[in-house]
């Protein structure tokens, strides 16, 4: 065991894997005399910490109360998924019209996370997850939309992200990475009917996926 001192990044790391595991669960409020008790560091490097987590989305701060677990109702994940179920399949029109999406690095991706998830097991939530923003990502900035790529990154929040591929069967998941490459063979074809299409049926299996009771 070493005696340094574990910095902000460290606590930033600790915190961030008991909130994604679960062993701090959605609504539970962070104190950080707690926290730095059992972590061994001061309130210094968990403050900066909780500063990390609350503009990640996995905490959110509210006046006079402190910091507090992020958590969705069912209202609010309606509300995120409903406005992605319209907007993530017009930016992929959006981006099969205009051509200039890479589908190599785009077929590259989906290749990568088949990988980080054989057998709809995934192996590094983390990464997928990373591995799935960029996906996403690429796709939003082929459709020339600058706007539109802002108003889906402040809604699209990675805790959900990740919160998502825990919940998923190992069957969902593996049609979650299917339509990935589907998305990958409609934006080669550069047919903006197809591409619309398999971007909604993604988004709302992922909708529903978050809906189903543990």
């Amino acid at each position: 065991m070493s005696d340094r001192t574990p910095s902000a990044d460290d606590a930033y790391h600790l915190i961030r894997e008991q909130i994604l595991s679960g062993h701090r669960a959605g609504g539970d409020w962070l104190r950080e005399g707690e926290l730095a008790e059992s972590i061994g560091v001061s309130r210094t490097p968990v403050r900066e910490a909780l500063r990390r987590l609350t503009a990640e989305g996995l905490v959110h701060y509210e006046r006079n109360r402190g910091v507090q677990v992020q958590d969705w109702s069912e209202h609010d994940l309606d509300e995120i998924f409903s406005l992605r179920a319209v907007l993530e399949p017009w930016g992929c029109r959006l981006a099969a019209v205009a051509g200039i999406v890479d589908v190599d690095v785009l077929d590259d991706l989906a290749t990568q996370m088949d990988k980080v998830a054989p057998g709809g097991r995934p192996t590094d939530v983390d990464k997928l997850t990373d591995l799935n923003n960029l996906f996403h990502r690429t796709i939003l900035e082929g459709a020339q939309n600058s706007r539109l790529t802002g108003v889906i990154s402040s809604v699209v929040q990675v805790p959900l992200v990740w919160r998502t591929f825990t919940r998923y069967t190992p069957e969902a998941l593996q049609r979650s990475l299917a339509h990935h490459h589907e998305l990958v063979a409609a934006l080669t074809a550069q047919d903006p009917v197809w591409a619309e299409s398999v971007m909604q049926s993604h988004v709302r299996a992922a909708w529903h996926t978050l809906r189903t009771p543990d």
